[in-house]
């Protein structure tokens, strides 16, 4: 049987005031390399190398693998906290490396030897979700990881069996996520952590309240990771309701662009020539 938590806010232990408390802790840092500043949570270390953060080895051989040498300045902040176990809010510019910095966090948490799902990571779009689970298992492919895709256009009777059969890490979107959970093919009494990557989008369409069902699901020690490449003030206040004591980990507001990257925009008279003008651009 389905244990279901209380509504978020609700839960002994969670939520509640602590966030208030932590604001008040914030701290300015300036990451030397790239000369971003960050505001964070009072006294986090920052990890220059993947070697000094006390991974197991299997998954240092993939994260090499993988191609990395040194953590981001996102990386050097949020991973640690999280293989500590503390709720972690990320946030920082688009490709500095956000999803690996969930992915490690959550890949050094798994009890490699037990089938059940661990890790529940939540996406706004399909795309997005296929995309955590193929690094995931990129990053765990020394562990033998099993991650699933638990997304929508995409056959229920595979994600059935797919989870009747066991995985460690499942990366979806909230409407097929839940559909799981209630079929009770998705059994989160095993979770340990619960990751929601685009938090800005998440929180604030039309996935919240869908989110919160999913939540009421979960034991009531999961540790939540909020990642994000922006990270409104309202959606800030929205995670006292769930989190319990976040570290904050955010990029100041103003070194949100990427440097090097223009956006511009062509005019197209007609629908059906947009395809076109957009192959003359390359």
């Amino acid at each position: 049987r389905a244990m279901v938590r209380p509504p978020p806010g609700e839960a002994e232990g969670r939520g509640g005031d602590s966030g208030d408390a932590q604001e008040g802790a914030d701290v300015l840092d300036i990451d030397e390399k790239t000369m971003t500043e960050f505001t964070q949570s009072r006294g986090i270390e920052v990890v220059h190398t993947f070697d000094e953060m006390g991974l197991r080895e299997e998954l240092l051989r993939g994260i090499y693998a993988y191609g990395f040498e040194r953590p981001s300045a996102i990386q050097q902040r949020a991973i640690k906290p999280i293989i500590m176990g503390r709720d972690v809010i990320a946030q920082s510019q688009s490709g500095t490396g956000k999803t690996a910095v969930f992915s490690i966090g959550c890949l050094q948490a798994l009890d490699t030897s037990a089938n059940d799902t661990q890790v529940l990571v939540l996406s706004p779009t399909r795309e997005l979700a296929e995309q955590t689970q193929k690094v995931c298992l990129a990053l765990g492919d020394y562990m033998n990881v099993q991650c699933h895709a638990c997304i929508g256009g995409k056959s229920i009777g595979e994600d059935i069996r797919r989870l009747d059969y066991g995985v460690q890490v499942v990366s979806g979107t909230p409407g097929r996520v839940f559909d799981m959970i209630r079929r009770r093919n998705l059994r989160t009494r095993n979770l340990k952590m619960l990751v929601i990557d685009e938090a800005d989008e998440m929180l604030n369409q039309g996935f919240k309240e869908q989110i919160y069902d999913i939540y009421r699901y979960l034991p009531p020690t999961t540790q939540v990771v909020l990642v994000s490449a922006t990270m409104p003030q309202e959606v800030l206040d929205m995670t006292k309701k769930f989190m319990n004591d976040p570290i904050r980990v955010l990029v100041k507001r103003d070194e949100l662009t990427l440097e090097g990257i223009k956006q511009f925009f062509v005019a197209v008279e007609r629908e059906e020539w947009k395809f076109d003008t957009l192959c003359d651009l390359y």
